[in-house]
C-alpha cells in the first residue's frame, strides 16, 4: 500500500455538465465560506462561471470535451487533487463520455473522494475530515505484471 497525505487545505476539482452548471454554482455559493479555505480548480466554462459568480479563485483547465477531464485525471495521478465535486448529467449523452469514465476510474483507483450530486457533495463537505489531514491508502500497482 502507498500512503498519500491530504493536507488540511484540500485541492478540490469542480466539474459540471452543461445542464448542471447552475446547480454547481448555487452549491458553491451556499458553501462559499467553507470552500474559500481550500484550493479550487475546474474545467473551462465551469471554473470561469464559478469564479465570476462567487469571486472565489478557481484555477481553470481546458473544457471537458477539449481535455479538461483528462487534465484533472492527470493531477489526481500526480497527487495534486484531493477530491472531485462533479455534478454530472446522467440523462444526457456527452461527446467526451470516455474521458468522463476515465476520470471516474482514476478517482476510484487513487482513492479520491468524489461527489456526483448535491447530496454527496454536502456529505463530503460536512465531514469532520475536511478540516483535518487525512492519509489515503492506495494499492501500489508498480509491481503489477500483466500476463499475455
Amino acid at each position: 500500500m502507498m500512503k498519500i497525505k491530504m493536507e488540511r487545505q484540500k485541492n478540490i476539482a469542480l466539474i459540471a455538465h452543461d445542464n448542471k452548471k447552475d446547480d454547481l454554482i448555487n452549491w458553491v455559493k451556499e458553501n462559499k465560506e467553507i470552500l474559500s479555505k481550500h484550493f479550487l480548480c475546474g474545467t473551462g466554462t465551469t471554473s470561469k462561471r464559478i469564479s465570476e459568480s462567487t469571486e472565489l479563485p478557481v484555477k481553470a483547465f481546458k473544457s471537458g470535451p477539449l481535455g479538461g477531464d483528462q487534465q484533472i485525471g492527470a493531477r489526481i495521478v500526480e497527487g495534486k487533487i484531493d477530491m472531485v465535486i462533479f455534478f454530472w448529467d446522467p440523462l444526457e449523452a456527452q461527446p467526451h463520455d470516455p474521458d468522463i469514465k476515465a476520470l471516474l476510474r482514476i478517482a476510484v483507483l487513487y482513492d479520491i473522494p468524489i461527489a456526483t450530486n448535491k447530496s454527496s457533495a454536502d456529505y463530503i463537505l460536512s465531514s469532520p475530515l475536511m478540516d483535518e489531514e487525512y492519509t489515503r491508502e492506495i494499492v501500489d500497482y508498480s509491481d503489477l505484471r500483466i500476463s499475455k
